[in-house]
């Protein structure tokens, strides 16, 4: 990927409570190079519907991660319009492989879409349903798990990843620090998902864990 060097200002999209300041974030935000006319489009469209992303700034994390460790094979849980999944795409290259995977069938053909405007249609593998279904079927090993399901889900994702990441792969993980929500003194059964989730990481003898306090909290995760 090869981005303009221009800047973007921060977009109307980001309209969630995150972590970082509020000066800083924006001038996080500043610094970022424009993206393609297609991953602006989505995150106008993810504005308008409401519908959560990673964003550009946790974006370019993910696919910095993806180029350091030559990934080859990503499989992402929860893609939604698959605005992270053509970051990815562009990270694995030609004869690299990303497996998308969303319960709505309606989010996949508008992906699909985006996807072909993209010119990441060959890197990518549509499935639609269960995410935790589709990964517990999975027989390969791969470079990077990214997930982003329903918080609640969190703590089952952590049993089926080890034995499908290879090592010295990543463990990826968005909304780890759930808008600051992390630090309430009385939580509720979302936040204590993550809470339990993000434990057992740092607790696991199989990964080498750190979170990043970027956007709404990255957790990047090394298979020892």
């Amino acid at each position: 990927m090869s981005p303009s060097k221009k800047k973007q200002s921060p977009a109307s999209w980001r309209h969630y409570n995150f972590t970082t300041a509020g000066p800083v974030d924006d001038y996080l935000y500043s610094m970022l190079p424009k993206r393609d006319a297609v991953l602006t489009e989505m995150e106008q469209y993810a504005t308008e519907k409401s519908i959560p992303i990673v964003g550009p700034a946790v974006a370019r994390v993910l696919q910095q991660l993806a180029l350091m460790i030559n990934a080859r094979k990503v499989f992402e849980l929860g893609s939604a319009i698959g605005y992270s999944t053509i970051w990815w795409a562009q990270a694995v290259g030609e004869g690299g492989t990303v497996i998308y995977t969303d319960g709505d069938s309606q989010n996949a053909e508008r992906a699909r879409g985006y996807f072909t405007r993209a010119g990441v249609s060959r890197q990518i593998v549509l499935r639609t349903g269960d995410a935790l279904e589709i990964l517990s079927e999975e027989k390969q090993e791969f470079d990077i798990i990214f997930n982003d399901v329903d918080k609640e889900d969190y703590p089952r994702v952590l049993r089926l990843i080890a034995p499908r990441l290879r090592k010295g792969g990543l463990f990826i993980t968005d909304n780890v620090l759930w808008s600051g929500r992390v630090a309430d003194k009385n939580p509720d059964a979302r936040t204590k998902a993550i809470l339990e989730f993000n434990r057992k990481l740092y607790d696991s003898g199989d990964f080498y864990t750190t979170l990043l306090p970027i956007r709404d909290g990255l957790a990047v995760a090394l298979k020892k």
